[in-house]
């Protein structure tokens, strides 16, 4: 059977539109536009996977993220109750600077986020980095290596991108010390089926 996964983003929370930093942050409430995008997300898998796929389901403990899978959960009819959380699935940690606005940290610190590739320009201080993210979550997929299910996961913009990197062979980014896909907004799908990745719509 083909390794398939469906990995998400959680829908946009009162952080992001705050432009406050999450990462480890465990609870941030979705907005609106968050329970929508969940919504939109739902709504996709089910056209593309239809009523009650075989799926395993999984999400990062963070509130945000279980949110979003109820609502996809929800559209698939499938029980949220069966879904699995690993602490290997959070965000990226951001130590000192957890919690805090963008804008506040960036005058003290500089630019913080690489335009072109949307990452990180430096380590948070007391936090933690790509290399580091991508040793959990390889860990995480060696513990399941002979599961043959396909896989929902909702988890993090960042730690996301590693995860699907890892998933599809990408060749380690500059810098980072890690493997990592190419950034996708927030409400989308990443469809990886034997590394081959394509955006569910």
């Amino acid at each position: 059977m083909a390794r398939i996964f469906y990995i998400a983003r959680h829908g946009e929370t009162v952080f992001n539109s705050a432009a406050r930093m999450q990462g480890d942050v465990l609870h941030t409430p979705l907005t609106r536009a968050g329970f929508a995008q969940a919504d939109a997300m739902g709504a996709a898998l089910r056209r593309r996977l239809g009523r009650r796929p075989e799926l395993e389901l999984w999400s990062s403990p963070a509130g945000r993220a279980q949110q979003t899978l109820a609502i996809v959960a929800e559209h698939l009819e499938l029980d949220w109750h069966t879904a699995q959380l690993d602490d290997r699935l959070a965000e990226i940690h951001m130590g000192e600077w957890s919690g805090r606005f963008y804008e506040e940290v960036a005058a003290k610190a500089g630019p913080l986020i690489d335009p072109a590739t949307g990452l990180f320009t430096r380590r948070p201080p007391g936090g933690e980095w790509y290399d580091e993210i991508a040793l959990r979550l390889q860990s995480w997929l060696d513990d399941h290596r002979h599961r043959t299910l396909p896989r929902l996961v909702v988890m993090h913009g960042m730690s996301s991108r590693v995860l699907r990197g890892l998933v599809s062979g990408a060749p380690h980014h500059p810098g980072c010390g890690a493997p990592i896909a190419a950034a996708v907004p927030q409400g989308r799908i990443a469809e990886l089926i034997e590394g081959r990745e394509s955006v569910v719509e």
